[in-house]
């Protein structure tokens, strides 16, 4: 069974790694397909993702597509792959693609489907602050993660997580999951389970102003996306017409009164405590933009008339 192995951020490579692992036993690994190199940084230096990186190191062949066209389709057949095995690649597969593969195509899901569909379910989770999320593999379809459930694991959360955190746990338990499902397909002893599409939630590619810290939510808010957005877009308020990214904080439940966005004070034990629409988030560690991240007791000692202001609204 020959894989083509779809994906390109670092949560991919477990899986891509995996797939690698199993060549001659359960598959082997045809080529890989990834995004095509971007400018990254001031120098505008063009960067291979993840995937692409550790596919030329273990010595797979690469596809790096703009279009899934009808060349496209040419480079992908020319592979003669089987299967087609998708994680984080970003784009929707079209029928004339889907068809090159005879034993289909499948994906891996960073959530419980029906549950979070969409590009930032991980995100979502977090924010929406979920008891628990999930690691699904399902069948490719013509409909954004729609397709049958081959297998769920489920992951209990305890309400300090981060994205850059939870992408490394289901990186790993992704590889893990994926390696039962291949070998189910290839003994043709796994079945799909339908989803259930009255049930399905959406979440949506995220931006850099999601980022954005409205200041008259809850505490308990706030804190939830200073974790869901770490490492991108991060968590960010203005002070003084200043960009300010916070990178660490926790949420308290005190008798504070205020206006939201207050900066009322430094506390030894918990750190910059910020009133909110709803109680204090306590924040501990921070960056101005163009600077470098510092512990509040160290930024503190830097902006000597910071305490007492307020952050934008």
């Amino acid at each position: 069974m020959r894989v083509l192995f779809a994906g390109s951020p670092a949560i991919a490579v477990p899986a891509l790694e995996r797939v690698f692992s199993l060549s001659k036993n359960v598959c082997e690994i045809a080529g890989v397909l990834t995004n095509p190199d971007m400018p990254k940084g001031r120098g505008g230096k063009f960067d291979v993702t993840d995937v692409g990186k550790v596919a030329v190191q273990l010595g797979v062949p690469v596809l790096k597509l703009e279009k899934l066209d009808a060349s496209a389709r040419e480079a992908v057949r020319a592979l003669c792959p089987d299967i087609l095995v998708s994680f984080a690649y970003g784009r929707i597969f079209g029928p004339k693609f889907l068809a090159l593969f005879p034993l289909g195509g499948i994906n891996i899901h960073p959530s419980l489907l029906p549950k979070y569909r969409g590009p930032s379910p991980i995100q979502a989770a977090i924010l929406n602050m979920e008891a628990e999320t999930g690691i699904s593999i399902q069948r490719l379809d013509l409909e954004m993660d729609s397709g049958d459930i081959l297998l769920q694991e489920k992951l209990p959360l305890i309400g300090r997580e981060t994205t850059v955190g939870l992408n490394e746990s289901i990186a790993q338990k992704a590889a893990d999951l994926l390696e039962k499902a291949l070998a189910g397909i290839a003994t043709g002893s796994i079945t799909g389970t339908p989803q259930n599409s009255a049930d399905a939630t959406f979440c949506r590619t995220l931006t850099k102003e999601d980022g954005f810290i409205d200041w008259t939510m809850s505490a308990q808010a706030i804190d939830a996306c200073v974790r869901a957005f770490n490492p991108w877009p991060l968590a960010w308020t203005r002070h003084t017409g200043a960009r300010l990214f916070i990178l660490e904080a926790h949420w308290m439940e005190t008798g504070a009164v205020g206006t939201p966005g207050g900066i009322l004070c430094a506390d030894k034990q918990n750190g910059i405590l910020v009133q909110t629409g709803k109680g204090v988030l306590a924040i501990t560690k921070l960056q101005l933009e163009t600077k470098k991240a510092l512990d509040w007791q160290s930024f503190l000692n830097g902006a000597r008339n910071f305490l007492g202001t307020r952050f934008e609204i």
